[in-house]
């Protein structure tokens, strides 16, 4: 009786002990490295030969640094409508995040969408068109980005082909790809999902599942 009690005791206090060091390392309370980057893989950087907005900053880079500037902010979930079309307060959803990611290198999105919906109003099947709201849905969103930008491979296991900036579509969801890597190589995304969302850049992109992607773009 008592040799199984000790040997309870035992298991016990290493099942404690691994947990403690589990926690340890997923708080970074024991120094590792928590993400990589194209030079861990030998990934050479796409740097974009356009400079749409003239500050001196390419397109790839002027996105990626513009969408960090956004969740810097830290908005919180809400889909609510502007008449100016932008959020002008704290709240924000998905869609947002390109929006913001774009406007700030000189594309202005609402104005972008507007037009291609109107030259293409089979493709988008609107009943009533409304630019102030239409360029914040995701399923316009991909169309357009097909109809204007570069479409990139889906396949997450030819990770030389996702570059930061790059332009994700989900079903049902949007973002941009990060410049943080994993250990599989696997970008990292930037993106704004729910109200109870923590951090705004997170390794979910094999978490979401290949088949949940439906759209890779580029701005070009």
């Amino acid at each position: 009786m008592k040799k199984n009690i000790f040997i309870i005791f035992c298991i016990m206090l290493v099942l404690t002990l691994l947990l403690i060091v589990y926690a340890m390392y997923i708080f970074n309370n024991i120094p590792h490295k928590t993400y990589y980057n194209n030079e861990d893989f030998n990934i050479q950087t796409y740097i974009s030969k356009i400079d749409k907005d003239e500050d001196g900053i390419d397109d790839q880079t002027d996105i990626l640094n513009n969408v960090k500037k956004y969740i810097a902010t830290n908005p919180k979930y809400k889909s609510k409508y502007y008449t100016n079309g932008y959020p002008d307060d704290e709240y924000g959803v998905c869609t947002d995040v390109i929006a913001f990611g774009l406007k700030d290198a000189g594309y202005d999105l609402m104005k972008l969408v507007n037009e291609d919906i109107i030259n293409h109003p089979e493709e988008y099947d609107i009943e009533v068109i409304d630019k102030n709201i239409d360029f914040r849905r995701v399923k316009n969103l991909n169309i357009y980005f097909k109809n204007n930008s570069i479409s990139l491979t889906t396949d997450l296991s030819q990770i030389e082909e996702w570059q930061a900036g790059d332009i994700v579509v989900f079903k049902g969801h949007i973002g941009i790809i990060s410049d943080k890597r994993n250990k599989n190589g696997v970008p990292f995304l930037i993106h704004h999902a729910n109200p109870i969302q923590v951090n705004y850049e997170e390794d979910v992109l094999e978490l979401y599942g290949q088949d949940f992607i439906i759209g890779h773009y580029r701005i070009s």
